[in-house]
């Protein structure tokens, strides 16, 4: 088993701690562009019998 798995983590919680240490042990030009990736956005489309459902209001 994974150890991150028996720390009681899920992957995704793993990925980002891991990202957020080698984010903060960077020299600090390297830091700011790596910062810049920190942010990130996700995109959720509900499908229905095979096709994007989309909502108009």
């Amino acid at each position: 088993m994974a150890a991150w798995r028996q720390a009681g983590l899920n992957y995704i919680n793993f990925s980002q701690i891991a990202a957020k240490l080698v984010r903060q042990a960077l020299k600090a030009e390297f830091r700011t562009a790596a910062a810049k990736r920190e942010d990130s956005s996700v995109k959720f489309t509900l499908w229905k019998d095979g096709k994007p459902v989309t909502e108009k209001i």
